[in-house]
């Protein structure tokens, strides 16, 4: 057996592991971030459970950590209070990136862990199989719930030689996305093998299992070996550690191989991770904004090269460079080793330890700028500057370039880029707090920002509106529920969210959907691609959509919209897509016996007079569910 199928396999609750059936797995950890959190938790009380059912769960504050009003603040203490009532642990803002933590005090081999975060996966830079999902599913893992998946394919990815100087891993991933692309990794895990991962640090891995949440994929997974065990060691954590590989035998359903050693330092060019080239090729273009940090690359070796790069030097005098550490530990460590002051002499901006501009919270680029960022997305506005170009770089080449004031190759450098894993990690939990003894009266505070999620109702037997909107292939859920500065602190408030639902593709959706009494959204290829947030489910809901016809999905929205109760259908001819126009009445009949007894059901275009067969590819309990209007009712109705 592959890792996958081992893992899976020790926490299989129902279902055959053959690729492409309906399986179930238990959780054994979870975590969420305070942008999804605060949705989760109010999913999660309104389950009535007592106390989370997990190994552990642990809430982060990382996303919304800017307090220009008290939305924020008020979120963060609902969170607070509700994680010490039920059991969950609540690491503090500052304490760090939720991906970054996680792997360095509480992920464990072998173990799955599910986390409201599209970028949970970094997890499985220790082994452990570690999924993104929207906060419903979250919920109800923390709640005992088993998590529903398709059984996934499994995809080897064989890594052979060693990186050559001034190579990194970032490097690897751009390579795996340049042969995949975003859509590749859909329905499947990407397991790395071979002799070069044992010359990948935990870091390293860890780098390269974030960034392939880009690639679609279900989660992506490292071996658990000697250097797993090194790292834990020094973590603290040696007794968490258990040894897990493939065996020799091990099957997969597909293979490609990367020879670590022809490759050179490569950028995703605007505005697609997949869209990479190397950095010679791109050449020297002048750098406005360099920006070091995220989920992706804000660990201790990654800030330690970067160090290294800027001690002596000077930020080119036209270039804005910010830096930020992933967590405290980070932090802490650079500030007694003196690489903190390399930094700051170089001029560079220290930002705390926390997401800040990967998700537009702060550092936005300047008009028409060229901003190179060692993040994990560069979607167009992603920013907060829908004009700036991003593009998507190892920490390494992020420093040069920041240095001389353009695209630069490290490579060319003729110093040694090479730092040693510490021995000891330096630890303190102190900004880690413990929930309350089981019992214990806790008050849960709510602030008046903290809304009610809208929940739908039972499916009717004709479902029909107009088509509200049709958008192009590879819209992300930034696209569908933007998530800037401005917007990021009303998560917790659905209704005013959902003004600008779909707003960058059509400012005027929100007002159209409210008029119509909802509707469908008609949508290309790889439609909802990105972050894992559920908002871009529930704002939709709120609006009265109805359904969703698209080319294809990414993984994570259509779960979220089967979750919401929303019908996620895709064109059996895709050439329909072109046919039907925005504002064309749409409508199914025997809706219910449809999607109850059939994979596939037909669209009536009333103002056309045409029809489209549409496939629904639900499980027999996604279909109970879609007719009780959701996950949320059917969790409900199961308890009964």
């Amino acid at each position: 057996m592959n890792i996958t199928q081992k893992i899976i396999k020790d926490h299989l609750v129902s279902g055959n592991m053959v690729a492409g059936e309906e399986i179930s797995i238990r959780i054994d950890q979870t975590l969420t971030q305070d942008s999804t959190g605060t949705m989760a938790y109010l999913e999660f009380e309104a389950m009535g459970i007592d106390r989370v059912k997990t190994k552990r769960s642990v809430a982060y504050i990382d996303h919304n950590t800017l307090q220009s009003g008290f939305e924020n603040a008020d979120d963060h203490k609902y969170i607070q209070t509700v994680t010490k009532k039920h059991g969950i642990y609540f690491s503090r803002p500052g304490n760090g990136i939720c991906h970054q933590v996680h792997l360095e005090r509480f992920g464990i081999p072998g173990q799955t862990l599910l986390g409201s975060d599209s970028h949970t996966p970094t997890g499985g830079g220790i082994g452990m199989l570690a999924i993104g999902a929207g906060g419903l599913d979250v919920a109800v893992a923390m709640g005992g719930g088993a998590y529903y998946i398709t059984m996934p394919k499994v995809v080897k990815v064989n890594l052979i030689g060693k990186l050559n100087k001034w190579v990194a891993a970032k490097d690897i991933i751009l390579e795996v996305l340049r042969i995949l692309t975003v859509k590749g990794g859909v329905g499947k895990v990407i397991e790395y093998s071979g002799e070069g991962v044992k010359t990948l640090t935990v870091p390293e891995r860890a780098t390269i299992t974030n960034m392939g949440a880009e690639l679609g994929a279900t989660t992506s997974v490292f071996p658990s070996d000697d250097v797993t065990k090194a790292f834990l060691k020094a973590q603290g954590r040696e007794e968490d550690f258990t040894y897990i590989t493939a065996d020799d035998d091990a099957t997969y359903d597909e293979e490609i191989t990367i020879d670590l050693s022809k490759l050179v330092p490569m950028a995703a060019k605007p505005h697609m991770p997949d869209n990479v080239d190397t950095v010679k090729n791109i050449g020297k273009i002048k750098v406005d904004q360099v920006a070091i940090g995220s989920c992706t690359n804000s660990s201790y070796m990654d800030m330690m090269k970067v160090a290294k790069i800027l001690k002596g030097k000077t930020v080119q005098e036209d270039v804005s460079l910010v830096i930020s550490p992933g967590s405290k530990q980070v932090l802490n460590m650079l500030s007694q080793n003196g690489a903190l002051a390399d930094m700051i002499s170089a001029g560079a901006r220290i930002l705390e330890s926390a997401c800040g501009p990967c998700i537009g919270m702060g550092q936005s680029p300047k008009t028409d700028a060229i901003s190179l960022r060692t993040f994990n997305r560069n979607f167009e506005g992603r920013s907060g500057t829908k004009s700036a170009q991003v593009y998507l770089v190892s920490p390494e080449v992020a420093a040069l370039s920041a240095i001389n004031g353009y695209l630069s190759d490290p490579t060319e450098l003729d110093f040694d880029n090479y730092v040693e894993m510490p021995e000891k990690f330096l630890i303190n939990d102190n900004m880690v707090v413990s929930p309350a003894p089981e019992g214990n009266d806790v008050e849960v505070v709510r602030g008046p920002n903290i809304k009610e999620f809208p929940i739908n109702t039972k499916m009717t037997d004709t479902v029909e509106g107009k088509a509200l909107i049709k958008v192009e292939d590879n819209i992300t859920t930034d696209h569908i529920m933007p998530s800037n500065a401005k917007l990021l602190p009303y998560r917790s408030n659905v209704p005013y969210l959902s003004t600008f639902c779909l707003a960058p593709c059509d400012e005027n959706f929100s007002q159209r959907a409210k008029e119509n009494g909802g509707g469908f959204i008609i949508a290309g290829s790889n439609y909802g691609q990105g972050s894992s947030r559920e908002h871009a489910a529930l704002a939709p809901l709120y609006l009265g959509v109805k359904g969703v016809i698209a080319k294809s999905f990414a993984r994570i929205h259509e779960a979220n919209l089967i979750n919401s109760g929303i019908l996620p259908m895709t064109f059996v001819n895709e050439e329909d897509y072109d046919d039907i126009d925005m504002m064309d009445e749409l409508k199914i009949e025997d809706a219910i016996n449809g999607v109850k007894e059939k994979d596939t059901i037909i669209v009536k275009n009333i103002t056309k007079n045409k029809e489209y067969k549409v496939k629904i590819n639900l499980s027999d309990r996604q279909k109970d569910m879609m007719v009780l209007g959701g996950l949320l009712n059917y969790t409900k109705e199961q308890s009964k």
